[in-house]
């Protein structure tokens, strides 16, 4: 809920009451100001197994908004989101399998905005690619509009640089600490000279987003630069580039320019964007180069030919390899340092021992569980005779296919087949257990005798959520398997949907030798998931002392099929004699020792007499890869003390190579240094008082001390809690979730009961109907159906007003002072005077809903700790009511 200043509220009571009833249901996004005799209340009921549940219940607010007919400048009402200390790659927020983007321009605003180009071009050296999207847009409108600018990157990808021109104003982009561009960006903004730019996220991309106001007939130019490793997988390296202009282009063009000095195998541009564009991609190779154009004319990007919306909407993807000449890989030197791509041909696979984890708690019921089903199949499929393997089944019990591992036989993969068909979803969910049973089935086939020491053992652990029966606590288990898996073994992990806890996941599988994925609802799970045969275990890339430093990774568990392995660093001499790598790995039939070579200047000299090679490539790649691996680090860090060591490194680097990270942010000025924007700013709310959020949370916006306070309320499920009353009350009941965080279940408002006493009209809202109750008469509604009810007039708030919200109508004086950095040093800490009492705070992220409901806007605020108290009038069970239509005691 946000208040806006008390000059602007009307006065007097509501003068005129409308009900009114349509066909379709419309749940805009709306204001709420609860009337003086008005009761509104929220029952928080346990969460069925459907993990969507929350997300429909955002959708659902803005309906109770338009129920109470309110004044556009009084309350804003949100569910949704959760508070977040900080956002990392691995705990970042992602897209429900419904959400849909609107494309990459967004007019908030009339029709004016027009696109008149869309250039992407990428450039690839030796594996590294660097990906720049210019666009020109044009307001032709009378008037200004807003415009949301969205550009979807790959989750692996650093932001490098962003450039915007509005009217010959020239915007530029600098990567610095996070903390100083905000500060900076802070300055900026008390003096109303600056915008947000947001990042946030969708399945495996992220979503880039700046809004700006474009003045009337005026252009504007955007610019965004961002960088990447290619990765190998299934023997390919894939470059995806997502198009959504979300209108016809005059000008849409996409180049793609690899170079690639050892020589190009194969280039190949599979249609992704539909049938009508097949063959409009056109591919021209070379020894070491090739080009991908993509330009459709505007009647190609039509969806019809009388169609005025365009169908480019989807992923442009170019796939390539290299040529490969020596089984010790490709070593190469440039600007001072050293990448060496490892990835051997012709070698005998590796027998595997698979024991397979499996979740079938509850809710895995429908779509997951079918998911499910289908990678495993995938997987089932490609064991061969002399691979082992077993399932392990669990939800509040464990069951095993087998109690030892069998044979990857045709009979014994088609009977596990159908026990995996078989199996129906229900109860908890114990993965504690489940993974110990799967790490002794292991220990005990090793110890007899039955593994092969030349074979590769791993789990695969397949699951939705956290764990709610035995063992609840993640760090409890991942200590458990962490002792109880031996060092030759490896855990890897399946995400299935998009509410698993994926952080989770990574940290587990990275500890233990192994890697996490996530299967995203209603996409083709076989496409998604392939298990590649093992070729080598302990793969050691190594060179001579004192010729390179600050080497990356260099020691591998495993080397699968169809990947390669990646070591950069840098060189400390290597003028006259060649630079030299040696390789040791065990294969199948035998050790291996290998040994390669390169020419320490040859690469510079052929690199400056192409065109569109990527400038310092093996310096930024090897930032790159040494980022990314202290980022890894830094989540399995046991103490504050290492994180913050790892941290400085990770700013070091970025800084120096400009890269967008979690510790960092770009700060884009003008070149007046007058008006700035910021890349992972929060956007400075105009209007209202709080904002209500999942667990529930509650972000209380304070514009007399220029901030934002947010508090969570950890209560019971079933709770009914008062939120606004005046003198009546405005309540909230609480659903639980069924995932754990921090050893607790979350909890998140279920049901919506508004109540006007004065016409005696209740409304309850729920994410299955709403119901609406006129004395006796009861009409129930189907989120398929519509309902419009229009209290119309003029509303205040009487000196009474008061609840977990109401009582911020009045705004307490709040100081903050003794601001330092915390144990984690993204996360500031101060101490907060309120009401009389000194309060422990910190700094923290909560999410607004209101103008981006899909990602939410970040809202920074002071987190304040145990349940708001000190924060909040008395305590937070005060506000507790017995029933929907019972009013606050006095």
């Amino acid at each position: 809920m946000r208040r806006s200043p008390a000059a602007s509220r009307p006065s007097g009571r509501p003068q005129k009451e409308e009900l009114r009833h349509s066909s379709r249901m419309v749940a805009p996004e709306g204001l709420m100001s609860p009337p003086r005799l008005c009761e509104l209340k929220a029952e928080m009921q346990r969460c069925p197994a459907d993990s969507s549940r929350p997300l429909e219940m955002r959708r659902l607010l803005p309906l109770v908004c338009l129920a109470l007919a309110l004044e556009a400048q009084a309350f804003e009402f949100l569910i949704n989101g959760e508070w977040e200390e900080e956002s990392f790659p691995s705990d970042r927020s992602v897209m429900g399998p419904d959400d849909k983007d609107d494309g990459d321009f967004e007019a908030f605003a009339g029709s004016g905005i027009i696109v008149r180009s869309y250039k992407v071009e990428s450039r690839i050296t030796s594996r590294f690619a660097h990906t720049t999207v210019r666009s020109l847009v044009v307001n032709v409108a009378q008037q200004a509009e807003s415009i949301a600018f969205n550009v979807q990157i790959p989750k692996r990808a650093f932001i490098t640089n962003f450039t915007m021109n509005v009217n010959g104003v020239m915007f530029v982009g600098s990567v610095k600490e996070k903390t100083v561009a905000r500060n900076l960006y802070a300055q900026a903004r008390a003096r109303g000279k600056a915008a947000g730019i947001v990042r946030t996220n969708a399945q495996d991309m992220d979503t880039f987003k700046m809004e700006v106001h474009v003045p009337a007939n005026s252009n504007i130019e955007f610019e965004l630069h961002y960088q990447e490793m290619m990765q190998r997988k299934l023997g390919f390296y894939e470059h995806s580039l997502y198009l959504q202009p979300g209108q016809l282009v005059p000008i849409l063009q996409v180049d793609v320019y690899i170079y690639e000095p050892k020589g190009i195998a194969v280039v190949e541009a599979p249609n992704t964007l539909g049938e009508q564009f097949k063959n409009l991609a056109k591919v021209v190779t070379s020894k070491d180069k090739a080009h991908v154009a993509f330009r459709p004319t505007l009647f190609q990007q039509r969806k019809c030919d009388s169609c005025s919306t365009t169908a480019v909407d989807g992923i442009f993807t170019v796939r390539y390899d290299v040529h490969r000449d020596n089984s010790a890989g490709e070593l190469q030197v440039s600007d001072g340092h050293f990448v060496h791509f490892f990835a051997p041909n012709n070698l005998s696979s590796m027998p595997k021992n698979i024991v397979f984890v499996i979740d079938v708690s509850g809710s895995m019921w429908g779509i997951k569980m079918k998911q499910m089903v289908e990678a495993l199949q995938t997987i089932l499929d490609d064991l061969t005779i002399d691979d082992h393997f077993s399932i392990i089944d669990f939800n509040h019990h464990v069951r095993c296919w087998s109690e030892d591992l069998v044979h990857g036989s045709s009979t014994q993969v088609a009977d596990a087949k159908k026990y995996i068909q078989s199996i129906k979803p229900s109860g908890g969910t114990n993965i504690n257990e489940a993974l110990m049973r799967a790490i002794h089935m292991l220990n005990k086939a090793a110890n007899q005798g039955f593994i092969d020491q030349r074979s590769v053992s791993m789990i695969i652990f397949v699951s939705d959520g956290d764990p709610t029966i035995g063992e609840i606590k993640l760090s409890a288990i991942q200590k458990n398997v962490k002792r109880y898996i031996r060092e030759e073994f490896s855990l890897f992990s399946l995400g299935i949907g998009f509410d698993v806890d994926f952080d989770f996941l990574e940290r587990i599988s990275m500890e233990n030798r192994g890697i996490a994925q996530r299967i995203y609802a209603r996409h083709d799970t076989s496409e998604q998931l392939r298990i590649s045969s093992p070729l080598l275990r302990k793969v050691t890339i190594q060179f001579p002392e004192d010729s390179v430093s600050n080497v990356t990774q260099n020691h591998f568990d495993k080397f699968f099929s169809g990947s390669e392995l990646v070591v950069a660093g840098k060189v400390q001499t290597c003028f006259s004699s060649p630079l030299i790598s040696f390789v040791t790995a065990s294969s199948a039939q035998m050790d291996l020792s290998l040994q390669t070579e390169t020419d320490c200047t040859e690469l510079d000299s052929l690199l400056g007499h192409q065109s569109h090679s990527v400038a310092g490539f093996a310096r930024q790649m090897w930032a790159y890869i040494t980022i990314n691996q202290l980022l890894a680090e830094r989540s399995l860090a046991k103490t504050a003390a290492e994180k913050r060591k790892i941290t400085r490194k990770i700013l070091k680097l970025a800084l120096e190579h400009q890269f967008v990270t979690p510790f960092t942010a770009m700060l884009v000025e003008s070149e007046t240094g007058q008006e700035r924007l910021l890349a992972d700013s929060p956007k400075d709310p105009k209007h209202g008082c709080c904002i209500v959020e999942n667990d529930p949370h509650f972000t209380v916006h304070l514009p007399k001390s220029h901030m934002d306070v947010c508090f969570n309320i950890d209560s019971e499920p079933g709770h009914i809690l008062n939120l606004v009353s005046d003198p009546e009350s405005v309540n909230g009941q609480l659903v639980a979730g069924k995932k754990i965080k921090n050893n607790k279940l979350n909890t998140y408002f279920g049901t919506i009961s508004i109540y006007y006493k004065t016409s005696g009209i209740r409304v309850d809202v729920s994410t299955q109907q709403v119901n609406l109750i006129h004395g006796k008469d009861q009409h129930s509604f189907s989120w398929a159906s519509t309902a419009n009810i229009t209290l119309s007039g003029n509303n205040i708030y009487s000196t009474r007003v008061h609840g977990l919200i109401g009582q911020f109508a009045v705004e307490p004086e709040v100081k903050i002072y003794n601001i330092h950095d915390g144990a984690d040093p993204v996360k500031q800490e101060a101490t907060m005077e309120v009401k009389g009492n000194k309060l422990a705070v910190t700094r923290g992220w909560q999410k607004d809903y209101r103008k981006d409901r899909k990602y939410g806007s970040n809202v920074f605020c002071w987190f304040v700790h145990n349940n708001g108290k000190g924060f909040i009038d008395g305590q937070y069970k005060n506000y507790i009511v017995p029933q929907m239509d019972t009013p606050p005691a006095a």
